[in-house]
C-alpha cells in the first residue's frame, strides 16, 4: 500500500450549494485514506472566478489534475491517489521542474503581485499609450505656433520613422485650411501647391519637399502623425474607451466584419492609390481625399481594437482568475497553519 503523503486540495465552490457541500462531504469521508488539507474558494470573492465557474461548481483541484461537478467518489479516490503517487514520485526524483513549481506555488512573489496588477489595470496602460502616442503630434505645430521650434522639430523627426508626414496628406493647425491635398485629389480646398507653391508630382524631389515641409504662419503647421495614422490611432483610442466605459464586456468582433469593414475599406482606398501612381500605374491615376484617409483609418483602428481587445481581455482574465485563486490559497493555507503549527508542510 502506498505511504501517502498529505497534498493540499483546492475546492471552487459558494455559499449555499449543496453540490459543493456533498463534495466537501466526500472529501472528508477519505481523509484518512488520503491525507489532505483542504482550501475553499468562494467564487463569489473574485469576479473572473464567478464568470469561469459559476455553472460547473464544485470543482476540485488535486496537483495537476481536475475534477468537475458530478463529483463521483470512485473517480475522487482515483484521482487522489494518482496525485499522491506523482508527488512521490517527483519528490524522491528531486525533479528540478516540479521542486520550482513547487516553491513558486508557496510564495506570494513580487512577480505575482506586477502580473496581477497589469492584468487589472492593462486596459488603463494602453489607453495612456495611445493617448500619448496620439497626443504628442498635436504639440509639434504647438510649439511652432509660440515660436520654440526646437521641441517641434524632435518631434517631427522621432515621428517620421514611422510616418510618411507628407503635407498634402497630413492635417494642419493654426493656418486658413486643415488640410492641402494635391489638386488630383479634386476637393473644394486650396491645394498644397496653390498655398505653397509645392510641386505636387512624384518626383523624389517633390516627395522629400513635401515631407520636409512643416509650415508657415500663413498655412498653418504640419501635425506630426498623417491623417490616416492620426485616424488609427483615435480608432484605437475610441474602443478602448468605450471598451473600458463597459467594463470589457464588449464580445468578441468576428474575424470576418473586421476584414469586410475595417480591412477592405483601407486597403482598397490605400492599395488602389498605390498602384495607380509611378512608378506602378497600372490603374487611372487616384488621390485619395483627406474624408476618405479619415473615414477608413478610423474603422480600421476601432474594428482592430474590437477584434483584438477581447482577446487580450480572456488572456487577462485568465492571470487574474489563476493569480486571485492562488492568493486565497495562500491566504488561506497561512491561517490553517497559524491553526496547526505543528503540521507538516504542505504543497
Amino acid at each position: 500500500m502506498l505511504a501517502y503523503k498529505m497534498i493540499t486540495i483546492t475546492l471552487y465552490g459558494r455559499r449555499d450549494c449543496h453540490l459543493c457541500e456533498s463534495a466537501k462531504q466526500m472529501l472528508e469521508e477519505v481523509k484518512e485514506r488520503f491525507p489532505h488539507r483542504l482550501v475553499e474558494i468562494d467564487i463569489d470573492q473574485d469576479p473572473d472566478l464567478k464568470k469561469k465557474y459559476f455553472s460547473e461548481i464544485p470543482i476540485i483541484e488535486i496537483g495537476p489534475y481536475e475534477l468537475r461537478s458530478p463529483v463521483q467518489r470512485q473517480e475522487l479516490e482515483v484521482t487522489l491517489a494518482a496525485a499522491i503517487e506523482r508527488k512521490n514520485q517527483l519528490e524522491t526524483l528531486q525533479d528540478p521542474i516540479y521542486l520550482e513549481n513547487v516553491r513558486r506555488g508557496s510564495e506570494w512573489t513580487l512577480a505575482d503581485k506586477i502580473a496581477l496588477w497589469i492584468s487589472r489595470h492593462y486596459l488603463l496602460m494602453i489607453n495612456l499609450v495611445v493617448l500619448f502616442y496620439l497626443g504628442v503630434p498635436f504639440l509639434a505645430p504647438i510649439f511652432m505656433k509660440i515660436g520654440i521650434p526646437a521641441p517641434a522639430k524632435v518631434i517631427y523627426h522621432v515621428y517620421g520613422v514611422v510616418c510618411h508626414q507628407l503635407a498634402y496628406r497630413s492635417f494642419f493647425l493654426f493656418g486658413e485650411q486643415i488640410a492641402y491635398p494635391r489638386q488630383a485629389a479634386q476637393v473644394s480646398w486650396k491645394s498644397l501647391h496653390e498655398a505653397t507653391g509645392l510641386n505636387e508630382d512624384n518626383s523624389s524631389e517633390s516627395i522629400l519637399a513635401a515631407r520636409a515641409f512643416i509650415g508657415d504662419p500663413q498655412v498653418g503647421y504640419k501635425i506630426a502623425l498623417c491623417q490616416r495614422d492620426l485616424a488609427i490611432y483615435t480608432g484605437i483610442l475610441c474602443f478602448g474607451l468605450l471598451y473600458a466605459l463597459f467594463k470589457r464586456k464588449i464580445p468578441f468582433l468576428p474575424w470576418y466584419i473586421w476584414v469586410l469593414i475595417g480591412l477592405l475599406p483601407i486597403g482598397l482606398d490605400g492599395v488602389s492609390q498605390l498602384i495607380s501612381q509611378p512608378p506602378f500605374s497600372l490603374i487611372p491615376y487616384r488621390e485619395s481625399t483627406p474624408f476618405l484617409r479619415v473615414l477608413t483609418g478610423s474603422l480600421f483602428g476601432f474594428t482592430t481594437a474590437w477584434f483584438g481587445f477581447p482577446s487580450v481581455e480572456e488572456s487577462m482574465a485568465e492571470t487574474r482568475r489563476i493569480l486571485g485563486a492562488k492568493k486565497i490559497r495562500l491566504a488561506s493555507l497561512h491561517v490553517q497553519r497559524d491553526n496547526q503549527p505543528d503540521e507538516p508542510s504542505l504543497q
